[in-house]
C-alpha cells in the first residue's frame, strides 16, 4: 500500500511542476514594461484659425513599447485638463483618439484639434493648457509621461442660407429637393442619399424654383445657367459641399448605420442606412435578428451612440447600451440627430430613434 502512496505523491509533484511551469511562462508577460523615451510634440503651442483648420497643425510621436510576448501592439492618446489628470480620478474624464496597431505618430489638423480642446473645455479665443499621454494595450496598459501643449482654440463663425438640389434622386422636383444649409460665406453642406434604382444626375438652385440654377462646365465645375447635369459617382449617402466662391463641389461619402448582433454585419461591420432629406432622419429597412443594435458614424466607432434603455427612444453619445431584438423579423429603424455645432463642431449629446416591426 505504501509503494502506491509513493507512487501517487511522484505523480502528484509532476502534476504540479508542470502546472507551475505553465504558470510561470504565462507570468512572463507581467515582467515590467515602459515607454523608453517621451511624447515629442511638432509644436508645444498651437494658434487654430480659419486659416489653418484644414491644415495639420500638430503631430505627435513617440518610440514602441517593447512587451515581453511578441504581438501587435495597439496604440491610442489620451488628452485632459491637467488638473484632472492629477488625483484619485486622474484622466477619468480625458477623451481618447484611438490610434491604431503599431502606429507611432498621429497628425491632427487645425479642426480635429480645435474641436478636440472644446469638447475638454478650453475656452475659445484664449490659450489654454492641455496634457496628453500615450496608452499602449498588449496584455495591459501602459502609460507614458504626458506632455503639456498650449492651445487656442476658436469659434466658428454662424452664417445663414441654404440652397437646394434637385436631381433624379428625387425626380428633379424641385419643391422636394435637398436643402443644403450654409455653413460659411458661399458655402453649403448637407446630406443626399442616391438610391441603387434611380440616376445618379443633380443641379443646385439660389431657390425653390428654376429662375436660378447652377450645372456643370466640361470639368465638372459650378457654372450659372449651364444644363449639363453634375454626376455622382455611384449610388450611396453622401456629404455635400458647395462652395460658390472657388466653384467646386465635393461629395464625401457619409453614412449613419446600425451595427450589432442583431444585424447582418455583426458587431464589425455597419449595415448604411439611408437619408430622408426631407424628414431630415435616417433610415433602415430590412432583416434583423435576436439580438442588440446601437448606431454609428460611417462605420467606425469613433461616433456612436446608445440607449441607456429601451423605452425613452433616445440614444446617447458613446453609452455602451444597445437596443435588443427580441424576434426577428423585418424591421423600420429610424435615426434623427441634430447636425454638428456649428461653433464648436462636436456632436450634440443625445439622437433620437425608432425600432417598428413590419
Amino acid at each position: 500500500m505504501k509503494k502506491y502512496i509513493n507512487k501517487l505523491f511522484v505523480i502528484c509533484a509532476l502534476l504540479f511542476l508542470g502546472v507551475s511551469c505553465e504558470n510561470d511562462a504565462i507570468l512572463t508577460s507581467l515582467k515590467e514594461v515602459n515607454f523608453s523615451g517621451p511624447i515629442e510634440a511638432s509644436s508645444n503651442a498651437i494658434v487654430i484659425s480659419t486659416e489653418n483648420e484644414n491644415l495639420s497643425v500638430l503631430t505627435l510621436s513617440w518610440p514602441a513599447v517593447t512587451f515581453p510576448v511578441n504581438a501587435p501592439v495597439t496604440y491610442a492618446l489620451q488628452f485632459d485638463l491637467p488638473a484632472d489628470a492629477i488625483g484619485a480620478s486622474a484622466w477619468s474624464k480625458a477623451v481618447r483618439v484611438e490610434v491604431g496597431v503599431d502606429v507611432l505618430s498621429k497628425a491632427f489638423s487645425g479642426s480635429d484639434l480645435n474641436k478636440m480642446a472644446i469638447k475638454i473645455g478650453l475656452p475659445v479665443d484664449v490659450a489654454g493648457k492641455i496634457v496628453v499621454r500615450v496608452e499602449s494595450n498588449l496584455d495591459r496598459k501602459i502609460y507614458s509621461n504626458p506632455i503639456e501643449l498650449s492651445i487656442t482654440p476658436f469659434a466658428k463663425k454662424v452664417v445663414f442660407g441654404a440652397i437646394y438640389m434637385p436631381g433624379s434622386y428625387q425626380g428633379w422636383d424641385i419643391n422636394t429637393a435637398a436643402e443644403l444649409k450654409a455653413i460659411d460665406s458661399g458655402i453649403f453642406q448637407g446630406f443626399v442619399t442616391f438610391p441603387e434604382t434611380q440616376g445618379l444626375g443633380f443641379k443646385f438652385a439660389n431657390e425653390r424654383s428654376w429662375s436660378q440654377y447652377y450645372g456643370a462646365d466640361a470639368n465638372g465645375n459650378i457654372v450659372n445657367g449651364s444644363d449639363t447635369d453634375f454626376q455622382i459617382a455611384k449610388a450611396g449617402s453622401y456629404q455635400m459641399t458647395i462652395n460658390l466662391n472657388t466653384a467646386k463641389w465635393t461629395a464625401t461619402p457619409f453614412s449613419w448605420g446600425v451595427v450589432g448582433d442583431a444585424t447582418n454585419g455583426g458587431w464589425d461591420n455597419s449595415t448604411n442606412m439611408s437619408y430622408d432629406h426631407q424628414l431630415k432622419i435616417w433610415k433602415f429597412k430590412g432583416a434583423l435578428k435576436v439580438g442588440n443594435l446601437k448606431f454609428r458614424l460611417n462605420n467606425t466607432w469613433i461616433i456612436n451612440y446608445g440607449p441607456k434603455n429601451n423605452n425613452d427612444g433616445k440614444v446617447y453619445l458613446d453609452d455602451p447600451g444597445a437596443h435588443y431584438i427580441s424576434e426577428a423579423g423585418i424591421y423600420e429603424v429610424t435615426f434623427s440627430i441634430q447636425e454638428k455645432d456649428a461653433t464648436t463642431g462636436l456632436y450634440p449629446p443625445t439622437a433620437t430613434y425608432t425600432v417598428k416591426k413590419i
